[in-house]
């Protein structure tokens, strides 16, 4: 089955990733509608990928329809669109976060059927081929070290020569949903000092990956024993670590480098009789391998594999429209990364001797 597909956000993700992606699967899906805030760059990329309906108002495009799915990859929280899509009927692709909340994410779970799962929360590392070999391995697990190396934007995407970023949205426009965010972000951590608001924001759109790749294969953090974040000459970074649900200890190590070489990012896991590294490389490169060194009692084992992970979860989205295929991240683990972010927080404020409001108050 073909599935058709309108696409809700087009930013960088949308431009780099999703849109080729759906087009090199043109098997499995057809792109029929386009939405933006900017009209110019929905009128430009619904040319490039003959897309006929073309919107710049997301709910517009929802009470249209003419289409099965939706994927959602504007920016900020996405609680209120996918609470939408899914009530008019639709199934939802939904980049991270699902939510800034935990009262978002309860108001979606209230409407996905588990036993019929809609919506794929994106998070296409657990698809990785590398990942993928790891999970499910049973081994007595002792530790997981993550470390992740983040350039700036820039850096990541000069390879794309993506054009300019329209000027048609007006400013008001931007004001407003930038409130929205800032109100739902105050209903999270109450207000918290800039360093704590940095932590959950660093959480929710990066860390969340390791998070992801943490439930996936040591059943995710148990809580948050320790935190820290510090200042740099090229941005912050952040530290946290803690007990896993299948025994041992993690430990995250989140550093933005504005002008490092190059996005790196290191997940190992130390068992009894070895270890598992994964290396991921920018996310953005498509063709580029994502590589797996498996040390053991027999051995050193190396593993690479260019298929883009993007692409995998693409057909896991579509398998889960289709043959009811479960996601490997719907609600319940969106909302477990959630509540990760606002422990992290709460230790963060407890180490300066401070009270945690809003959600996170009640998050340990």
């Amino acid at each position: 089955m073909r599935l058709k597909v309108a696409v809700a956000g087009l930013g960088v993700i949308a431009q780099t990733v999703h849109l080729p992606l759906l087009e090199r699967r043109g098997d499995l899906f057809e792109v029929v509608a386009l939405c933006d805030l900017s009209a110019s760059l929905t009128a430009r990329l619904a040319d490039r990928y003959g897309a006929a309906r073309r919107y710049t108002d997301v709910t517009e495009m929802l009470d249209a329809g003419g289409f099965d799915a939706v994927l959602v990859l504007t920016s900020g929280s996405h609680g209120r669109v996918v609470v939408d899509a899914l009530r008019r009927g639709y199934a939802v692709l939904c980049e991270k976060p699902l939510a800034y909340t935990r009262a978002e994410a309860a108001e979606i779970a209230a409407i996905e059927d588990p036993d019929r799962p809609r919506l794929m929360v994106g998070y296409m590392k657990q698809y990785d081929p590398a990942v993928q070999r790891v999970a499910g391995r049973q081994v007595d697990l002792r530790a997981v070290q993550v470390t992740v190396l983040h350039p700036s934007d820039q850096a990541q995407l000069a390879f794309a020569r993506l054009p300019e970023p329209p000027g048609d949205v007006p400013a008001e426009v931007i004001d407003r949903l930038r409130a929205q965010d800032d109100e739902l972000v105050r209903a999270a951590i109450g207000e918290a000092t800039p360093e704590a608001r940095g932590l959950y924001m660093t959480i929710l759109n990066s860390i969340c990956h390791d998070l992801s790749l943490l439930r996936l294969l040591a059943g995710g953090p148990a809580g948050v024993d320790h935190v820290a974040t510090w200042p740099g000459a090229g941005g912050r970074s952040v530290e946290m670590s803690g007990e896993l649900r299948a025994g041992g200890r993690y430990a995250v190590h989140w550093h933005y480098l504005g002008d490092y070489p190059a996005y790196r990012e290191t997940v190992a896991l130390h068992h009894a009789t070895g270890s598992f590294e994964v290396v991921f490389p920018t996310p953005y490169l498509l063709g580029a391998a994502t590589r797996l060194t498996d040390v053991s009692a027999d051995g050193q084992l190396e593993f690479g594999d260019v298929t883009p992970s993007f692409e995998r979860e693409l057909v896991a989205f579509h398998e889960m429209v289709t043959a009811g295929v479960p996601p490997l991240t719907g609600v319940p683990g969106a909302l477990e990364d959630i509540v990760t972010a606002q422990q992290a927080v709460t230790r963060l404020l407890a180490n300066e001797g401070l009270t945690p409001t809003g959600e996170s108050a009640t998050s340990m």
